[in-house]
């Protein structure tokens, strides 16, 4: 196999920009064919973005005798569904984040694919140029012996943010798994295990104020293997003036500072200050696809395995239990 040849399910908002051109970029990968449940905007994906074929049905593009990877976009009440057609099929998997609709269904996904790991977790961030600055620095010890990292994410009910969709599916716990949190706090947690390792313990107080099953506010903390500490607070029904999204990890030495949306990272030390600024690629999850056809073309190890993704679904499901 030279080539990884494409089919996205779920040809919406998120593969628009953020993924979708990215596997007619990246070399060694082609993008074949689309499909959405919706036959007249399968085509118009497919016609605006060149894709030579064009479906309203799982089983159709699955089937396509060219493709042998496909990209799972739809939300995540039906991912663990298509992504075990799409193994059965022998085909590889690029799923997006979060991995499934709840913890439990993560656990059975993980056990599908632990024989053969032919699915790669669209944990994406850990790929961009600000948060690999931020592990550098880390690294390098630039601020000496970690202690701990502080995450504040406060957004309005009309938060700035989130990709707005048309359905607000990202509000019905039955297709989401929760909130506004279930749709980007995978992210932010993904990104400490990246650095800062093994997670010993997890525990989350969380708020519904509509009594709706949807998260307003969360509030975590963890403790990993190595000592480091954790505090994250999420509050999705925050006046507009007090919007925020930042992270400071603490050391000895100073502090890291930066935005999980933004292309600055601070580094303030008892000696220095400096200010690295970065420019995300247009395409955000072309980093990660790059990585993910040289996995699947066997060129390199798997960049986020579901066993990863699984670890994220159970801290989630720490903070919001």
């Amino acid at each position: 196999m030279e080539t990884i040849k494409w089919g996205i399910i779920g040809c919406g908002d998120v593969a628009e920009v953020k993924s979708g051109p990215a596997f007619q970029k990246v070399a060694n990968s082609e993008l074949v064919a689309v499909m959405r449940r919706n036959t007249a905007k399968a085509k118009d994906f497919a016609k605006r973005h060149h894709v030579p074929f064009y479906y309203d049905s799982v089983d159709a593009i699955i089937n396509h005798p060219e493709i042998n990877a496909l990209y799972i976009a739809t939300p995540p009440s039906s991912h663990l569904e298509i992504a075990r057609k799409c193994l059965a099929a022998d085909k590889f998997v690029y799923l997006e984040k979060p991995m499934t609709l709840n913890v439990n269904e993560a656990i059975e996904l993980e056990k599908i694919v632990s024989e053969n790991d032919k699915i790669v977790i669209a944990h994406y961030r850990r790929n961009l140029p600000a948060f690999q600055k931020v592990k550098e620095l880390l690294d390098e010890n630039s601020i000496g012996k970690v202690l701990f990292a502080d995450i504040r994410i406060f957004q309005s009910a009309n938060p700035t943010i989130i990709t707005k969709i048309e359905d607000h599916w990202r509000l019905k716990p039955e297709i989401s798994g929760g909130g506004y949190f279930n749709d980007i706090a995978p992210h932010q947690i993904d990104l400490m295990r990246l650095y800062f390792g093994t997670i010993k313990s997890a525990k989350g107080f969380a708020i519904s104020t509509k009594n709706n099953k949807i998260e307003d506010v969360v509030n975590g903390i963890m403790e990993f293997e190595n000592g480091i500490q954790f505090r994250g607070i999420w509050n999705f029904i925050a006046s507009a003036k007090d919007e925020k999204d930042e992270c400071i990890i603490y050391g000895e030495n100073g502090t890291i500072t930066f935005s999980f949306y933004g292309e600055q990272v601070f580094l303030n030390t008892v000696d220095k200050s400096q200010i690295f600024s970065f420019k995300n690629p247009k395409h955000l999850q072309q980093p990660l696809i790059e990585q993910t056809v040289n996995y699947f073309l066997g060129k390199q190890d798997n960049p986020c395995s579901a066993h990863e993704g699984l670890r994220v679904m159970e801290i989630i499901d720490a903070f919001t239990s």
